[in-house]
């Protein structure tokens, strides 16, 4: 893997979890959908809770892999910094343009989000690592995760006497409330707010040492049998800690960054063996085709939706006539409703096949 060729596997692992996220945020009907592909109510973990944090893992290798060759280019920082402060900004804004989109109320504008949270995240990671050895990351990822933890669950809960982690009774819910402005999406807190992106930062570090990792000089397979090694270790010690900070995606717990990330190292490893060192690429280029406009791909799926879930067709929406064809089958409604998701990604995946194919490359 030497460093200065693109990991397929990487590119591949980026495309196949934005594609996992449109899957899951665009199925035929809420009403019908198997348990896999729903987040989970509160604490626990289901495979869609898996999409995010991998994203943001992917975030930081690529932060590790760009940015390292930039350095020994000697490309100078002042205008590095500028590049992702504007590109950071890019990112937030059009999330909040999707949020509004297409209605544009900005009496109800929401400021947190998926792409927010990519953005501020993105922000902090980059800006660490220009200005980090692999050391300082790790212990920064530490500081945050324990820190995190510790205010979680020894800082009382402002108006309950003591520290609360149900939903909308704890203090990142309460940080909400005082310092996030604008709509949140469970009306008095956001599962993207303002105090659980701080051990979001951290899942996005653990991505960046894995890159370190990568971009050692250790011999391949054992770069492999490391990262995986390691990633089986972070999710070991999750799934310990959740015995005292229950994994929950929605306050990003610290145990859901040790397991999550965990898993994310494993999988990369895996993918690694098998495309970059074995060389088995067969499949992946579905995923290199949607990693290589993955933000754009996502953004103009959420456009797409206006079209699939709003528009009226002899009285209904598509996504409510491909259901009915499925009801008056007598066949299942919640193989329909994935179906309908599938059908979804691969139209999505047409106009990625065409940016990739004249090679036009968007980088939000």
């Amino acid at each position: 893997m030497a460093e200065t060729k693109r990991l397929i596997s990487l590119d591949a692992f980026r495309g196949f979890t934005i594609a996992a996220m449109i899957m899951v945020n665009n199925p035929g009907s809420w009403s019908h959908v198997y348990k896999p592909l729903l987040h989970v109510e509160w604490n626990g973990l289901t495979p869609t809770d898996l999409i995010f944090p991998f994203f943001i893992f992917i975030v930081g290798v690529s932060i590790t892999l760009a940015y390292t060759k930039r350095l020994q280019a000697g490309v100078p920082k002042v205008p590095m910094y500028k590049k992702i402060v504007f590109r950071s900004l890019k990112i937030f804004v059009v999330g909040v343009l999707l949020w509004l989109f297409p209605k544009f109320d900005f009496e109800s504008i929401r400021y947190a989000g998926v792409l927010q949270r990519i953005a501020v995240v993105f922000l902090f990671s980059a800006l660490l690592f220009l200005n980090s050895k692999w050391k300082t990351q790790a212990i920064v990822a530490a500081v945050l995760v324990v820190g995190y933890w510790l205010a979680m669950v020894l800082i009382p809960t402002p108006g309950y006497g003591e520290a609360m982690l149900e939903p909308g009774a704890n203090l990142a819910a309460w940080i909400d409330t005082k310092l996030l402005p604008g709509y949140m999406w469970q009306k008095t807190w956001d599962p993207e707010g303002l105090f659980s992106t701080l051990p979001a930062i951290a899942t996005a570090i653990s991505g960046m040492l894995a890159g370190h990792l990568i971009l050692s000089k250790i011999p391949q397979e054992r770069k492999v049998i490391y990262m995986f090694s390691f990633g089986f270790f972070a999710f070991v010690i999750g799934y310990w800690w959740d015995f005292i900070f229950p994994i929950n995606k929605n306050i990003w717990t610290s145990s859901f960054v040790m397991v999550t990330s965990g898993l994310a190292a494993m999988v990369l490893a895996i993918s690694l063996f098998f495309v970059d060192v074995m060389g088995r690429t067969r499949f992946t280029k579905p995923g290199i085709i949607f990693g290589s406009n993955a933000i754009a791909v996502y953004v103009l799926s959420d456009v797409w939706r206006l079209f699939f879930y709003q528009l009226k067709i002899a009285g209904n929406s598509l996504n409510v006539h491909f259901l009915d064809m499925f009801e008056s089958a007598g066949w299942s409604l919640k193989f329909g409703s994935l179906l309908f998701a599938l059908l979804f990604i691969c139209f999505n995946f047409i106009p990625a096949w065409i940016l990739y194919k004249k090679k036009i490359f968007i980088k939000l």
